[in-house]
């Protein structure tokens, strides 16, 4: 029998990999994926079954934060890896965040929570901030094979992250605490010239405490799927057309190595972990698709190690530390001598080169970061705990032009210190039914930098912050939440030295201050003869002063503070699961009020205008159904859909322009849909997936107005041996 199964398993693999061939030459297009859900406390019986997408329960560490007092959602990426979803897509279905990109994969991402966007947001690996772990093309093209889970913070960031952060933040979970043994790879291929490959593998010695882990991916896209954009015809008039584009094309590889012991009486935690990540990037056009380029290139690498150090230093007192180093090359090139059209074409050379603003740019920049983060937990008495905390971090970023030309300077050059600190007490009463956090924290922002004209500038602040999170258990399966921080976040690096390619520096950008608040109920049915329920209900504010906001533009973009602005929202996501566990419909909503406040500087006479380029009324909904023992008793076909929808919203102030001729980016609707087929053998798992993204092969556009792919095929096999 078990020769049957792995003769079984080999015919499984051939056909997905055979499958996934044809589906590679399919060449249509789009950019959506897969399904989010909620636990599973599996039984023996289904102890293989993958649990769903959001995790609400409570033994893991990731059940018991959610039923914490802080305000987070917890995603549990196990389903997701076994289909064509990426990171950015599982995100965008859970309720209060929007994902918008300008492209396929590999593209630039913009990331909201509860209306607050990009670096407002902070992202860790581990607890590492993301760019400084090893990933710096952002959190929407992390490889979802190589995460565990995802922790959403909504508003409120816990002290043990050391973060800055002004509306929440997102911690990237890679490995299980106990490093449990496994070996897991992942191949997917598809539509427009797309391969993502990813391995990850550990192991633990009992006895001498011994652990070791790798992981490694591979990303690969040509990204051609066709627009529809204006181009000139042979009477040298602009037409409307329909052509694939030419120079939008991706690649990124990288891996990781860790190795330490645990429990061991010297150390409860002891890993060194080294990374190396690259990626390469063609850029199409401008933002807004009415210039093509045809030479305009960007890459980044980057390269460093993390220690961690964790040990109980007495009874009732622990340690944990970390260290970081990261070495981060970026270039960006723009020196091409021809002006290309829509199709490909050179059409002539150029007066001068220099694609994007007409003039050359060959920018290399190095930046060099360190991080560390030191948190002490004091247990005073039962049920009650102290927690002091402290963050400093150091960049310091060169930067040299590469193209002779006069008086050009590289702008986004400096140094920039933070330091984040703070206490917090924590109390359970009642018998664990009310908790309470209460904490202080402490901002230090100093930076040293220079604009594009050579022109230097220092910035000094000093801020505080405050903030409490209370959790009440009415019974078993009902909680409420409130949380409050009056929030601070200093200006990063990119935003202040820019990206090094199209994000220009502004050393002049405030630190932000917000006053947060999140309320709302937590629903957690299990088990029940109606099946499982759950759902999540969170009502927000954001009353924010020198919001940091992006600009877009035609050719560069900067980031300006807005001097006021306020958020007033509610999301709520929720999942039903039938008894016997053969259909799981799930769909969240959100809605967020965010408006410029603004009474005096330069953005007052748009005041009372939604903040410009934000969704504020998106949602999704979805459908899976499950068939256990097709073909063999422990194997299932799963087919599940999934449906998105973002309200149109404005791309520029809305008070600007006439009636009718204002700058909108129109309602969107799209649609996938998808098989997966799991085949076990003993402790082997081997599933794949067939997938169709946007179905109805809608124009889906990002926040700026550039086009997304359309329709698309995607075929995905992943194994893993535990």
């Amino acid at each position: 029998m078990r020769t049957k199964r792995r003769l079984a398993l080999v015919l499984h693999l051939l056909v997905a990999l055979d499958a996934s061939h044809a589906a590679a030459q399919t060449a249509s297009s789009s950019d959506e994926s897969k399904t989010p859900k909620a636990p599973n406390d599996a039984s023996a019986k289904d102890k293989k079954e993958p649990a769903e997408v959001t995790v609400r329960g409570k033994g893991s560490p990731a059940q018991r934060l959610v039923r914490s007092a802080e305000s987070v959602t917890v995603v549990d990426l196990r389903r997701a890896k076994e289909q064509t979803v990426d990171m950015g897509e599982v995100l965008a279905r859970t309720q209060g965040i929007s994902v918008a990109r300008d492209g396929g994969l590999g593209s630039s991402t913009r990331f909201s929570l509860n209306g607050l966007s990009d670096e407002q947001i902070r992202f860790f690996l581990d607890g590492v901030p993301l760019a400084s772990a090893g990933f710096p093309f952002g959190i929407a093209n992390v490889p979802v094979n190589l995460i565990e889970r995802v922790e959403v913070y909504r508003g409120v960031v816990p002290l043990r992250f050391g973060a800055d952060a002004l509306g929440g933040a997102v911690n990237l979970v890679s490995l299980d605490s106990n490093y449990a043994p496994r070996l897991s790879a992942s191949y997917q291929t598809g539509s427009n010239g797309i391969y993502r490959l990813s391995v990850d593998g550990r192991t633990r010695d009992i006895d001498s405490g011994f652990v070791f882990s790798a992981t490694a991916f591979l990303d690969r896209a040509k990204n051609n799927y066709d627009v529809d954009v204006n181009a000139t015809n042979a009477a040298a008039h602009l037409e409307p057309v329909t052509v694939p584009r030419f120079h939008d094309g991706y690649w990124a590889l990288g891996g990781a190595v860790e190795a330490g012991v645990v429990d061991r009486p010297w150390a409860r935690r002891l890993t060194a972990r080294v990374f190396a990540t690259g990626f390469d990037k063609d850029i199409q056009s401008n933002l807004i698709m009415t210039l093509p380029y045809g030479d305009v290139t960007r890459k980044e690498r980057v390269y460093g190690g993390t220690v961690r150090y964790e040990q109980p230093l007495a009874k009732n007192l622990e340690l944990e530390t970390l260290a970081n180093y990261s070495r981060r090359f970026m270039h960006f090139t723009d020196v091409g001598a021809f002006t290309y059209d829509w199709y490909g074409r050179r059409v002539g050379p150029r007066l001068r080169p220099g694609e994007v603003e007409g003039k050359p740019r060959d920018q290399v920049f190095w930046q060099d970061a360190v991080f560390a983060r030191a948190l002490v937990t004091w247990t005073l008495a039962k049920d009650h705990v102290l927690r002091f905390a402290a963050t400093p971090s150091y960049t310091v970023r060169t930067g040299d032009e590469r193209a002779d030309t006069p008086l050009q300077d590289v702008g986004g050059a400096g140094r920039l210190f933070t330091l984040n600190s703070g206490v917090e007490y924590e109390m359970n009463l009642l018998e664990g039914r009310l908790q309470n956090i209460f904490f202080v924290k402490d901002y230090v922002y100093r930076a040293s930098s220079n604009d594009e004209f050579g022109r230097s500038f220092d910035v000094n602040e000093h801020r505080f912050g405050i903030g409490n999170a209370i959790r009440y258990r009415v019974n078993d399966w009902l909680y409420a939440k409130a949380s409050y921080e009056r929030a601070t976040r200093l200006p990063s690096p990119d935003e202040t030295f820019g990206d090094g390619a199209l994000i220009k520096a502004n050393p002049q950008l405030e630190p932000e201050e917000s006053h947060n608040i999140n309320v709302g109920p937590h629903i957690e049915v299990r088990r029940k003869r109606i099946g499982d329920i759950t759902l999540d209900v969170n009502g927000f504010f954001r009353d924010t002063d020198n919001l940091i906001n992006v600009f877009p533009a035609t050719i560069q973009t900067t980031y300006q503070n807005i001097f006021a602005a306020r958020a007033i929202g509610v999301e709520a996501g929720g999942a039903w699961t039938a008894p016997g566990r053969f259909v799981t419909l799930d769909g969240s909503v959100t809605y967020n009020d965010f408006r410029n406040t603004a009474t005096e500087g330069p953005f007052a006479p748009e005041n009372g205008d939604r903040v410009v380029a934000r969704p504020y009324f998106f949602g999704s909904w979805g459908a899976r159904f499950r068939f256990r023992g097709l073909p063999g008793p422990n194997d299932s076909v799963e087919p599940y859909y999934v449906g998105r929808y973002v309200h149109s919203f404005f791309r520029a102030w809305e008070s600007q322009g006439a009636t009718g001729f204002k700058d909108v980016v129109d309602a969107q609707v799209t649609h996938a849909a998808g098989v997966t087929w799991a085949v076990f053998a003993g402790d082997t798992r081997v599933a794949s997936t067939f997938e169709v993204d946007n179905l109805t092969d809608a124009r889906v556009f990002d926040i700026f107005g550039a086009q997304r792919p359309g329709r698309q095929f995607f075929v995905k096999i992943a194994a893993d041996v535990r």
